[in-house]
């Protein structure tokens, strides 16, 4: 019976997932599926109805939008009259709807503002505010529920979450304004989140006063051109594989872009500035394999790029290469090294360390260093080649201080550690740890072009 049990179940399970082979894993067959031919599953908790009384009197007398919605023909464009309407509002059926930047959407603080659960349709110059303060049902100003859709100059403000899709692939989420309700950060909603949502484009959002940019089991989306201000996380990646970040700005976020358990992806042309606070990161990795880092502007940031079990794939490679990382707390930190990191042609620069370790290592070795520039190197370029004369080696001395006990990072800079690292470096009382060996450093700062 155990048996028979045991094979009839393994039957269902090939039958539902069709196309998976044997071999996959769950997150290598949700990368590989077409989810826009894929049935949708129910998978949001079942929304609250509220009464109009329970909503907040200055919506009440407004129309309801639901009602333009429900005249509407499937396929047909609905421009509507500008004013300020009541939500909140569903919509089933494949529609335009372009509000010209004249209507507003009000859902009287309960609830969600506008769900859209149709696919091949567009939502264009809407207002949408009010939502909700619930986490529990993720109260928000927009959820998108369909594929092959464009959300664009949509502005979302006093909304718990912002735009959040759910299952959606191969739509544009454009030129949008976010900001979340007025709240601490920590309880503040998501401005943009990504869920098992594939082959998207986000671009030339601003999101601004949210809590986190999200991406969880999404692949293969792209976001360019993106603002980020004063939010936790500019975006975060999590088992979300092949993402491109391109010609974003973050500024005075806690964490730029941060890649955790991913595989694939890329982050260039980015600036990401004043990350700072106890958490303050440019860019991290955490158990992220075959990312690459290129031509980001990474300053006045606690720690410019932070790598934790990274890159974790056997014989995976992550390469940072035509970055600058300049005034920074630290350059580059490493933790839980396992070597396998590709640094070349970048501009280190005004960093209080330049590269440090969470702990002792003995796998510097491992990770490769050719040609950055290094405002600290000691050499000369006798031949006029460009290249310092001699390999540039960082060891670590006093610094080795604050790396092991953070709390000594208050007097960095002091006098009394200026002093002992001199010592340190004058008569070394044990051999330093080697951080890192640049065989050909680069002797002049290299020019490069401004991102905008």
């Amino acid at each position: 019976m155990k048996t028979t049990s045991r094979l009839m179940r393994t039957a269902l399970a090939l039958t539902l997932l069709g196309t998976a082979t044997l071999g996959q894993s769950e997150q290598e067959f949700a990368a590989n599926a077409d989810l826009s031919t894929a049935p949708r599953v129910t998978i949001d908790r079942p929304k609250p109805t509220f009464m109009l009384m329970q909503r907040d009197k200055r919506i009440h007398g407004l129309k309801p939008f639901q009602d333009l919605v429900d005249k509407a023909e499937p396929g047909s464009v609905l421009k509507p009259p500008p004013g300020v309407y009541a939500g909140p509002v569903t919509i089933d059926k494949p529609l335009t709807i372009d509000g010209g930047g004249q209507v507003t959407i009000d859902a009287g603080d309960k609830g969600t503002v506008m769900i859209l659960n149709a696919a091949n349709s567009v939502l264009r110059g809407l207002h949408l505010t009010g939502s909700g303060d619930s986490h529990d049902t993720d109260d928000s100003c927009l959820d998108v529920r369909g594929h092959d859709n464009l959300v664009e100059d949509i502005v979302a403000d006093n909304c718990l979450f912002g735009i959040d899709l759910k299952q959606v692939s191969n739509s544009t989420v454009r030129r949008n304004k976010i900001s979340s309700k007025d709240l601490e950060l920590g309880v503040r909603g998501d401005g943009l989140r990504l869920w098992y949502s594939h082959d998207n484009l986000i671009e030339g959002n601003e999101i601004i006063d949210s809590r986190d940019m999200v991406a969880w089991y999404s692949h293969r989306n792209r976001f360019v051109d993106n603002l980020g201000r004063r939010s936790r996380y500019s975006i975060h990646f999590m088992f979300a594989n092949d993402n491109i970040v391109d010609r974003n700005r973050f500024y005075d976020n806690a964490v730029g872009v941060y890649f955790m358990y991913t595989e694939g992806g890329a982050a260039t042309n980015n600036i990401i500035s004043h990350a700072t606070g106890a958490t303050g990161m440019g860019i991290g990795f955490k158990e992220a394999s075959g990312t690459l880092i290129e031509n980001n502007e990474i300053i006045y940031c606690g720690i410019g790029i932070g790598s934790d079990l990274s890159p974790f794939q056997p014989d995976s490679t992550i390469e940072v290469r035509n970055n600058r990382l300049a005034y920074n707390g630290i350059g580059i930190q490493f933790n839980s090294e396992t070597g396998g990191n590709n640094m070349r042609s970048n501009v280190f620069e005004g960093n209080l360390t330049q590269v440090a370790y969470g702990g002792r290592s003995d796998n510097q070795a491992k990770n490769y260093w050719e040609g950055n520039y290094w405002d600290d190197y000691q050499g000369f370029d006798r031949n006029g080649d460009g290249v310092g004369d001699g390999t540039h080696e960082l060891y670590s001395w006093a610094d080795q201080i604050w790396i092991e006990l953070p709390m000594a990072r208050f007097f960095r800079s002091s006098p009394v550690l200026e002093l002992l690292d001199f010592l340190e470096r004058l008569a070394p009382f044990s051999a330093p740890d080697l951080i890192l060996r640049d065989e050909k450093p680069l002797f002049f700062k290299p020019e490069r072009r401004a991102l905008s």
